[in-house]
Order: C-alpha cells, then sequence, then structure tokens
C-alpha cells in the first residue's frame, strides 16, 4: 500500500486518507501522498480545501476514518502510533491555532518569551507549577531563541509582542528539540512585508542546514526557492502533485482557484501570482504526475 523505503526516510505518508466532521462532511477526502525526509514540500489551496485539516491530521488533532482492513490511514517516520512527546521531537508545528493559545489562552498573553519556548517541551500552553524545568532545557531554549536571533524576547510577554515577533517565538519552540522537519501553517500569515520578508528568509536557512520545510499555504508567492515539490488541494481531494516547475503554472492554478490567475517566475527563485480578466473553460483528466487519483488539468479544445 504504502511506497517502499529508501535509504532516504520517508516523513510523512498517507493512503486514502479520509476526515470526517460531525456534519458528515468530508473535510480531507480520500488523500494518498508520500513525502521523504529532506524534500521540502509546499500544500497550496484555496480557503476550505482540506490545508489546516491536514495539518490536524498530522498533528492528532483529527483522525482518519479505520480502512475496513485495518491498514493505517497515515504514517509518520513509518510508524502509526507516537507518543506526542516523541514527536514533537522529530516533527515541529508552527499554525496560527498554536500562536492564538499563546495569545488568547489561559495564561492572556503574559506568557514571557523564554517560558513560550520551554513550553515545547512539555506540549503546553506555558510553563505550569507541575513541571519541572530543568538547566538543560533552560539552556536549550535560550540557544534556540540565539537560533532564531530573538534572544531579546526572552522576558517579554506575548502580549507586549508584534506578529512577527510571536512568531519567531514558535519557530524557536519548534526548534527546541531539534526536530528533524517543521511544519508550517500559513505562516505569514498577519505579518507586514518586511516581516514577512524576514521570516521566510528564516525558513530558507533553516532549510539549508538541513531541516525538512513542508509549507502548507494559499500564497504562491510563500513558497521558497528551496521548495521542489508542490501538492495542490481542492474541496479535500489532492488536486495536483508534482516538481514546482510543472504544477505552478498559469493553467493550473487558474484552474485550481477557479479564478483567472496568471503565474510568474520571479527573482531569486520566488513565483509571482497576478489576478487576470479571463479564465478559459478547464476540465480535468487523470494526471501521470503524482499517485493514482491524483488529476492534471488541461483547456478544453
Amino acid at each position: 500500500m504504502y511506497q517502499e523505503m529508501s535509504d532516504t526516510p520517508m516523513l510523512l505518508q498517507l493512503q486514502n486518507a479520509t476526515v470526517m466532521k460531525q456534519n458528515r462532511k468530508r473535510v480531507l477526502d480520500c488523500v494518498s501522498l508520500a513525502i521523504k525526509e529532506g524534500e521540502h514540500t509546499a500544500i497550496l489551496g484555496p480557503n476550505g480545501s482540506g490545508k489546516s485539516s491536514l495539518i490536524k491530521l498530522i498533528t492528532r488533532q483529527h483522525y482518519a476514518m479505520v480502512h475496513p482492513d485495518g491498514a493505517p490511514s497515515m504514517l509518520i517516520y513509518g510508524r502509526e502510533r507516537w507518543n506526542v512527546f516523541e514527536l514533537r521531537a522529530l516533527l515541529g508545528i508552527v499554525s496560527p491555532d498554536l500562536q492564538q493559545m499563546f495569545t488568547d489562552g489561559l495564561f492572556q498573553g503574559k506568557t514571557q518569551g523564554l517560558e513560550v519556548v520551554l513550553s515545547g517541551f512539555f506540549a503546553s500552553s506555558g510553563i505550569y507549577h507541575s513541571q519541572e524545568v530543568t538547566a538543560a532545557m533552560r539552556q536549550q531554549g535560550i540557544e534556540a531563541l540565539a537560533h532564531m536571533e530573538a534572544e531579546w524576547l526572552a522576558n517579554k510577554p506575548v502580549n507586549e509582542m508584534s506578529t512577527g515577533e510571536v512568531r519567531r517565538l514558535l519557530i524557536a519552540r519548534a526548534l527546541v528539540h531539534n526536530p528533524r522537519a517543521l511544519v508550517l501553517d500559513e505562516p505569514t500569515t498577519g505579518l507586514d512585508l518586511l516581516a514577512s520578508h524576514r521570516f521566510l528568509e528564516t525558513l530558507r536557512t533553516l532549510a539549508r542546514h538541513g531541516k525538512t520545510i513542508i509549507l502548507v499555504t494559499h500564497h504562491i508567492e510563500e513558497i521558497l526557492p528551496e521548495i521542489q515539490r508542490v501538492i495542490l488541494l481542492k474541496d479535500g481531494r489532492v488536486f495536483l502533485d508534482g516538481p514546482k516547475d510543472v504544477v505552478l503554472t498559469t493553467h493550473h492554478i487558474s484552474a485550481l482557484f477557479a479564478a483567472p490567475i496568471h503565474i510568474q517566475a520571479g527573482a531569486a527563485g520566488y513565483y509571482k501570482a497576478v489576478a487576470g480578466e479571463r479564465l478559459h473553460e478547464l476540465t480535468e483528466e487523470p494526471s501521470s504526475l503524482g499517485a493514482t487519483g491524483h488529476q492534471r488539468i488541461v483547456a478544453k479544445s
């Protein structure tokens, strides 16, 4: 069912993974994909395409429906079941939900920067009296802040920080375990132009130093030059999966968003999307780019 393991470990494998909400709506519908360690990947789609549900599936906030034969719908580093603390040591998560937990959660933004980073050891929303922070943990937290050039945020409360500053803290929190991969959900949401640029450059540095980057976004301009694979999601399904230069075309992206969008290869390896005025009639046929069920988009003659 799954791809055979090669010398490069398989980071994430999904096989016909379906997630259903209480209203019986499928937010993920038979999603199959496999991402190897070191394979920087962008998952792109419009709002409501299933991107956030995919993140929650990976972080075990959602669970896929059980296959009739009992086969697992998802494997992370080859395993179906994980202790959350073990998983955090391999996979760092940065998401808007996580940011909201620190800004609007139990501590109402009063948690200081270093405490946010240290909470990564406990997968908690802050440091509680029952949690013992060792000297080694504290040193790792300080080093993670230094890695993000954010040491000066150590004693600053979250409610006094900018969105960009909090985002840096969350990456430091994710890095405190020295994970092998980072999963980032809409990471530049709420950032101004300069903060967004700085943030993306930080991600590029992490990618070049060996962290696998899985970037979930609906902004083409966020897709790092180091990312060479793009997976398109639409209506809870894989719409297209393949090399970046094949997937990021005017035709495919216009079909994905159901709107005329012109794609340009920009400076320094980034891509740019420009809204157009006309959308040609499109149809779908099976794709040879990805696994069974993936699709490519072709224009009607």
